[in-house]
């Protein structure tokens, strides 16, 4: 068997799940799957995401402002083995958003690098499975001048943030569950205007952003010819306020969402290292948050860095 066909399913988690998020950095390394040491996979992902309802507190409504917002991310990453144990990621998105109706335009441009360093602290075989635990610390850093004072339509939130995450998995013959939780600590952003209401004036033009926690929980089949997964989530701010009534969010909302996802992948024998995947989330339940629904699509390579020849 090529010995690439083995290791091209090592990259497509680690890209795919990220891509189902408006801001494309939400689960960059949320599988329990690791490329081998110097290997790379360069990865291009398409995502359209849109919404025509939100939740302003816990009441859904809709908003013939609005109509219906929508966003088309395109994503260019990369995940390197630096070890057969830990990997380096990273991702840069490029994000254009609108509306349907109303008066607002949208905004466009390129938004925060992701970067991540993923540890497998433990493999070990548990009864006729194989347990792995993963440690992974990454964080986003604003690239594009955007304005973050901007919702529903900025493109992100312009906040420096650092995230720790754990992951747990377990895989009995091609199939597989895993949980993991992420805790993320966000810095202040700063805004264009002197002063602000939450649920009280600020005169100033600083926003102390809540900090985030993440859980996944997923299961699914692998193969060395085809995945497919599926996913539920919870992201959740340590605080905040709700959009007050008929206003704009505001970026230090206190924002929730359970989504249900699905990732698919096929690998082409013919051409080694070519991959093809598609997937999609729907958000079931949200706080100050859109009903969103985002597809994906990606094509993946994977490829020697020390010019290897492949196994047959």
């Amino acid at each position: 068997m090529n010995k690439t066909l083995q290791y091209i399913k090592y990259c497509i988690s680690a890209f795919a799940v990220m891509a189902l998020s408006q801001t494309a950095k939400a689960q960059t390394e949320s599988d329990a799957l690791m490329i081998p040491k110097n290997y790379f996979c360069a990865a291009g992902i398409y995502t359209h995401n849109s919404w025509n309802h939100y939740w302003e507190g816990t009441f859904r409504r809709d908003n013939l402002n609005l109509g219906t917002v929508s966003s088309n991310v395109y994503a260019l990453g990369g995940n390197y083995g630096l070890s057969n144990r830990i990997n380096l990621l990273f991702m840069v998105p490029y994000v254009k958003t609108n509306v349907s109706a109303g008066t607002l335009r949208g905004q466009q441009g390129f938004q925060d690098i992701s970067l991540a360093f993923k540890w497998m602290a433990v493999r070990q075989e548990v009864g006729t499975g194989l347990l792995s635990l993963h440690a992974i610390v990454s964080g986003n850093i604003p690239v594009g001048n955007y304005q973050a004072d901007y919702l529903p339509l900025s493109i992100g939130m312009r906040s420096k943030s650092i995230a720790v995450r754990g992951l747990l998995n377990y895989q009995v013959g091609r199939f597989f569950v895993a949980g993991a939780g992420q805790y993320v600590r966000r810095d202040n952003i700063t805004i264009d205007r002197d002063s602000y209401f939450t649920t009280e004036m600020h005169y100033t033009n600083q926003v102390a952003m809540p900090n985030m926690t993440n859980f996944l929980f997923s299961t699914g089949y692998r193969s060395l010819k085809f995945n497919a997964e599926a996913t539920l989530t919870h992201v959740n701010t340590i605080g905040g306020f709700d959009i007050t009534k008929n206003n704009m969010p505001f970026p230090s909302n206190n924002m929730q969402a359970t989504a249900v996802g699905s990732i698919f992948k096929y690998m082409f024998q013919s051409i080694p290292g070519l991959e093809f995947t598609a997937g999609g989330s729907w958000v079931l339940h949200g706080r100050n948050y859109g009903q969103n629904l985002s597809v994906f699509g990606g094509v993946y390579y994977v490829f020697s860095t020390k010019g290897e020849k492949s196994d047959k």
